[in-house]
């Protein structure tokens, strides 16, 4: 059996939140705190076959995920990521049933309202992006309501993507540099500072559940370099375990960003 000892330095704040002999524990002994990803986005998916599975309405699958949002912001706030970003509804899910739709918009408002108090209590700021004007207003007031209420707090960023799509955020941030007077020759740090992401770095992990291998146009600019981890949970079965299991693979990755490693560049 491996000795595991007490959590320390930068993740401390982990001590107490997993049993001493437990996966995760080990987990997090293995991690290296110097090594950890400054932006985990998430593309929540696979509610509806978690339901289905289990002969439930596809609401049911909605709800049990409710369960892993809370246990990956819990987590990657007490590892202190710097940004998390979750894909939970994006502008092509309109398309669904308006009662499935309508379900969502409630389970939204009541996760919100719920949970507000543990975003504050774990110092974490809340920031919604997307098409908000999109969304019905009483699901803006709520957002609204969050972010005011976190954007003193000094720790992680989440960060959740609401009538999302990437395509569109492409077309709303030139559509604002138009209209700001831009002209050419537009820049990428142009095009950067007028995405809903302005202010925070790009993700350098993203995480799929569900084992779908395709990116769903999420952060489609800011995910040029991610590391890229899929997993088969479906999002409902989706815990603390499973995301310190993708860090850990992302810190066994070797980031190279186009170039080469230095000793193939001296082989040549």
């Amino acid at each position: 059996m491996i000795e595991l000892l007490p959590m320390s330095g930068l993740f401390a704040d982990l001590e107490g939140l997993f049993p001493h002999s437990s996966r995760e524990a080990e987990l997090i002994q293995n991690l290296d705190p110097t090594r950890l990803p400054q932006h985990i986005a998430i593309i929540m998916d696979g509610n509806g076959r978690w339901a289905s599975s289990r002969r439930l309405p596809r609401v049911a699958g909605h709800r049990a995920g409710t369960e892993s949002v809370r246990a990956v912001i819990e987590t990657s706030a007490r590892l202190h990521i710097p940004v998390l970003t979750l894909y939970a509804f994006s502008a092509e899910n309109w398309k669904r049933p308006a009662t499935e739709v309508g379900t969502l918009m409630r389970l939204l408002k009541e996760y919100i309202r719920r949970e507000l108090a543990d975003l504050s209590r774990n110092n974490i700021r809340f920031r919604a992006i997307g098409r908000i004007h999109e969304l019905p207003s009483s699901v803006r007031r709520e957002l609204e309501y969050a972010q005011d209420a976190t954007s003193g707090n000094s720790g992680m960023q989440l960060l959740i993507a609401l009538s999302y799509s990437g395509r569109l955020e492409l077309v709303d941030a030139v559509n604002e540099l138009l209209r700001q007077g831009a002209r050419p020759p537009i820049t990428e740090n142009d095009i950067a500072e007028h995405l809903y992401t302005k202010g925070v770095p790009d993700p350098d992990l993203m995480i799929r559940t569900s084992g779908e291998l395709r990116v769903s146009n999420f952060l489609l600019w800011q995910i040029a370099y991610a590391e890229i981890y899929v997993t088969d949970i479906f999002w409902p079965d989706f815990r603390a375990v499973h995301l310190l299991e993708a860090i850990a693979n992302f810190q066994k990755r070797e980031r190279r960003y186009g170039g080469i490693r230095p000793q193939a560049a001296h082989a040549q």
